[in-house]
């Protein structure tokens, strides 16, 4: 029979990395609701909802670990029968990894406008939801460490399908973003940062239920799968609260500390100076160089309710140089150099051919 280092032991173990996730869930969870408030409603109770599930886990496994460290201690039944909520985590992360899956699915078919991918996603999500819960009633049923091989069909099929839709999520999301690429730099790099971030989460998922399979199937008298299962719902949660805060922020205002930024770019200045070129023979030639300088201004005014008003002022200069040959019928478009030399303040400029 197993010591108490391979049945407590693991359970401990998954309890603190359960709640070291569950802090940085709670983390992740303020960032969402304090800068996307306009966010769906359904969207915003979905969360709380995680949240709510996410509370419930570390309460039962907090009582998990205390009935069998503290009210069990020195017992025998604490190494050979397993806390009585101990099929309660089985039970949750079910409901926490089945939404979250199905959330996908809709973002999936949201964004490819088709339903086959994510419909068997659904089907994949539903499977392994019941398999869960099976899982969980013939825990209950079986309180035994020893008999907890009786149903290893059911926890195979459960993390495996679990797993492997995950796998199809993120491969899925994958695809769905890379075929929607612009010619935009800005706009592809934030799609290949979500493409990163899908391929991360759902792989870190899928990963974490696969060894918690193996670890099942290999030490079958022990209860080592149980330190990566007990963290296995707040990383699904992390999982998506991720790609949510991963979009851009819209900071809503700070009651206590009121801090406004407005910016007011000036129109743009342009400053002409034609300079005509002289023959040899002193004679002006018809052939004028026009040089344009353009330029933004724009002022930064900060305003703190906590300290004394400041006012900072910033200029920002965008030279840009065209040059072109009043002649030429259609001007070439391209910028020959680029100077970015600040404006000096309190002075006009006036750029002139050489």
């Amino acid at each position: 029979m197993p010591g108490v280092d391979l049945i407590l032991g693991p359970m401990l173990i998954g309890a603190m990395l359960n709640m070291i996730l569950y802090g940085v869930m709670f983390i992740q969870m303020f960032t969402y609701h304090q800068h996307y408030a306009n966010d769906s409603r359904w969207i915003r109770y979905f969360m709380l909802y995680l949240l709510l599930a996410a509370t419930s886990d570390v309460v039962i496994e907090f009582h998990i670990i205390y009935d069998s460290l503290i009210i069990q201690n020195g017992t025998q039944a604490a190494l050979t029968t397993s806390p009585k909520l101990l099929p309660g985590d089985a039970v949750l992360i079910s409901f926490v990894s089945a939404p979250i899956q199905l959330f996908t699915a809709w973002r999936i078919s949201v964004i490819t406008g088709s339903f086959i991918l994510p419909g068997f996603v659904v089907l994949l999500s539903m499977g392994s939801f019941g398999s869960g819960i099976t899982v969980a009633v013939k825990a209950f049923l079986n309180p035994e460490f020893r008999s907890f091989q009786t149903f290893a069909t059911e926890v195979v099929v459960w993390l495996v399908l679990s797993a492997l839709c995950d796998i199809i999520i993120a491969a899925g999301m994958t695809y769905a973003l890379y075929t929607r690429k612009t010619s935009f730099r800005i706009a592809d790099g934030q799609i290949d940062r979500i493409i990163r971030l899908s391929v991360e989460t759902g792989g870190l998922t899928a990963i974490t239920a696969l060894a918690d399979v193996v670890l099942f199937l290999t030490f079958h008298t022990t209860t080592m799968n149980v330190a990566v299962d007990f963290p296995l719902s707040a990383l699904y949660i992390c999982s998506v609260l991720v790609m949510l805060n991963s979009r851009e922020r819209h900071k809503t205002p700070d009651i206590e500390h009121a801090h406004s930024a407005l910016q007011m770019p000036n129109p743009y200045k342009i400053s002409l100076k034609l300079k005509p070129s002289l023959s040899r023979s002193g004679s002006k030639k018809s052939q004028t160089k026009v040089e344009i300088y353009t330029s933004t201004e724009q002022v930064v005014v900060t305003d703190n309710s906590d300290a004394a008003s400041e006012r900072a002022l910033a200029l920002h200069t965008q030279p840009d140089y065209y040059r072109y040959d009043a002649r030429e019928a259609d001007p070439p478009r391209t910028p020959n150099s680029t100077h970015n030399t600040p404006a000096k303040t309190g002075s006009s400029e006036q750029l002139g051919c050489p």
